[in-house]
């Protein structure tokens, strides 16, 4: 009876630490991005303050959907120094409860909170996120910076009547039906180079693309520049979101989906399953912080040195991120396995903490 009790009030301490963290770190974020995007809109004509704290608060989720390991972190040794400070932990040690049996019930909530974030927490993000760009467009322009592609941008490749047609776009809103910085290569029915348009933007429409101030290049013909430009299509929504959507704004349960079509499609797909994997390690990297913040917390305050260990343990979520972003990098760039960039970092983690906890207890 005993070590339950215990177990349900220490889960409900961690819970509420981490809530307390994560809501904190929630509302800074907003703040400090709602006063960026003030900055930013000073010059623009007739912005009311509302448009902008709503696309503000429209942006945040994806941004604290990443804080929330180090919430996690965080919260957990805030949770246990506090348990310690006021001699709780001594009082469950002397109730026969060992480290392990305090720490399993962070280590439970943590695998709960990171299956929510997961699969609940991050498709409301990545359609808020959505909803933000197309806000960001009506306050900056149609080509915020914040929405820019960097590298070779976004592709895809059509095939109608006419012939073929490459589309190329550095920036993409509402999951590919509105692209800026379009170049378009197209070929004619025979496969020969018929000429090269480029773009400010381009809308999908139905059975076209609407390209505004474009500009032809064909050959032995001159520069012809237009305000509007069609260009045939028998690309969907549907099919050309698989190209143009980023893998932030697509959610958890249309990742599969996403990686199968690009696939089929001989379109690069690395950043999809990067995401993926991501996602599915995210519990097990919850689980990860916890044993690191457990292996620096639960040191008595009497025996002294806490000030030291909690900066281990700062320390060491900063080079877990500092590894997970190497990671990730490695892989969009095909360097790298999707599945190893992401459940390196939690293996690493999660390994340290293990043993830091294992040889304070056990010797």
């Amino acid at each position: 009876m005993i070590p339950r009790t215990l177990s349900r009030y220490v889960a409900m301490r961690f819970f509420g630490v981490v809530t307390a963290v994560f809501a904190g770190v929630f509302v800074l974020v907003v703040l400090i991005d709602y006063v960026e995007l003030m900055r930013r809109a000073s010059d623009a004509p007739n912005v009311s303050a509302w448009l902008v704290a709503k696309t503000s608060f429209f942006r945040v989720p994806q941004v604290t959907e990443r804080l929330l390991p180090f919430a996690v972190l965080v919260g957990a040794m805030t949770c246990y120094l506090n348990l310690s400070r006021r001699h709780e932990l001594v009082v469950a040690r002397s109730a026969g409860m060992s480290a392990w049996q305090f720490v399993t019930p962070a280590l439970l909530v943590a695998l709960v909170l990171g299956a929510l974030a997961a699969t609940v927490y991050n498709p409301v993000s990545a359609a808020l996120r959505e909803q933000s760009k197309r806000l960001e467009a009506d306050l900056f322009g149609e080509r915020p910076a914040g929405l820019r592609q960097t590298g070779g941008g976004f592709w895809v490749r059509q095939k109608t009547v006419e012939g073929q047609a490459i589309i190329n776009a550095t920036s993409s809103r509402e999951q590919g039906a509105l692209l800026g910085g379009v170049t378009v290569f197209a070929f004619d029915a025979s496969g020969r180079f018929r000429e090269r348009v480029e773009a400010k933007s381009a809308e999908l429409q139905s059975g076209h693309w609407r390209l505004e101030q474009a500009r032809v290049y064909a050959s032995g013909s001159p520069i012809r520049e237009l305000d509007s430009y069609s260009l045939s299509t028998n690309l969907t929504r549907e099919q050309v979101r698989e190209s143009f959507a980023t893998p932030e704004t697509v959610s958890f349960w249309e990742l599969p989906s996403y990686i199968e079509t690009a696939e089929q499609a001989g379109l690069a797909a690395a950043g999809y399953r990067l995401q993926y994997q991501l996602l599915l390690a995210r519990p097990l990297l919850l689980v990860a912080m916890v044993m690191l913040a457990a292996s620096v917390s639960l040191r008595f305050f009497r025996f002294g040195g806490v000030s030291a260990m909690v900066l281990n343990g700062v320390g060491a979520g900063f080079l877990l991120y500092v590894l997970s972003k190497v990671t990730e990098d490695l892989s969009r760039a095909e360097l790298m396995h999707p599945v190893a960039a992401a459940w390196l970092p939690v293996l690493v983690g999660g390994l340290t903490g293990f043993v830091a906890l294992l040889y304070q207890e056990d010797g």
